[in-house]
């Protein structure tokens, strides 16, 4: 039987599984597969947390690859994201964007675990992200310019009369289109990743099988494409990887941006 003839079967499957599914209770007051999993992302990140501050408080000089790799990240968000976006004002936002960045992150890396469901891979997670990240940007700006002033300032200085209102229409719309960049952006891109690893993953299955079962009368040939496709499933796993890494990083990028936007007006 040719391997390729369960797949319809299979994809069926691995398209089901990404659905929602209740873990507990039912839909009307339950914990969903991405609600569970993001709960256990939440966990985990506390740990992390917890036992980095206990090994680094054992030392000035950080020891160990633990500490080393956690310092390494956290450095590379205060520099590359908070000071070189937001200039002096970094102190006040890197704790919000820190959050945003490692919670994106845990989420991707419990996701790849076969049968975990990453809490960023459904829209409602992401939509939440993102209300977070608007509403964090608009109360920096009103605390700044207080109500008034921020919505003045949506216009730019220098234009009047009807062409002011124009932009500043333009300008409202375009900020509330940020809202649904952040979530759908982030929530596509972790959806698409998930469902492009499963499938090469499925196709590693079917054509594993058959060697398993009938070794000796596989031909050489089958051999060759079932490595190929186990090589091409570990390539897209560090693909995966590198993409929740960029996905947290663009995401707590634009935050501090729009961020930053708002603190020079």
């Amino acid at each position: 039987m040719n391997p390729l003839d369960k797949l319809p079967e299979e994809m069926s499957k691995l398209l089901d599984g990404f659905m929602t599914h209740m873990v507990a209770g039912d839909s009307s007051a339950g914990v969903t597969a991405y609600i569970f999993w993001m709960a256990v992302a939440i966990v985990l990140l506390l740990v992390l947390i917890f036992a980095f501050k206990a090994r680094q408080a054992k030392s000035l000089v950080p020891e160990g690859i633990f500490v080393n790799a956690c310092e390494y990240v956290i450095e590379f968000v205060r520099d590359d994201v908070c000071r070189g976006i937001l200039g002096e004002s970094w102190k006040r936002h890197f704790p919000f964007l820190a959050s945003l960045f490692f919670f994106i992150l845990l989420n991707g890396i419990v996701g790849i675990i076969p049968g975990c469901r990453p809490g960023t891979g459904t829209i409602g997670v992401t939509a939440a992200l993102a209300i977070c990240s608007f509403v964090y940007f608009i109360a920096v700006g009103v605390r700044r310019l207080g109500p008034i002033g921020y919505l003045k300032s949506l216009a730019p200085k220098g234009v009047s009369g009807p062409m002011a209102a124009l932009v500043w229409v333009i300008e409202l719309f375009s900020t509330f289109i940020r809202l649904v960049t952040l979530a759908v952006r982030l929530f596509c891109n972790m959806f698409a990743g998930h469902v492009v690893m499963g499938t090469f993953a499925v196709l590693s299955s079917l054509f594993f099988e058959p060697i398993l079962n009938e070794f000796s009368t596989i031909a050489v040939a089958e051999v060759g494409v079932s490595v190929f496709w186990l090589v091409i499933l570990i390539i897209i796993y560090l693909v995966e990887i590198m993409v929740g890494v960029i996905q947290a990083y663009v995401f707590t990028l634009l935050s501090a941006v729009y961020i930053q936007l708002v603190e020079d007006e």
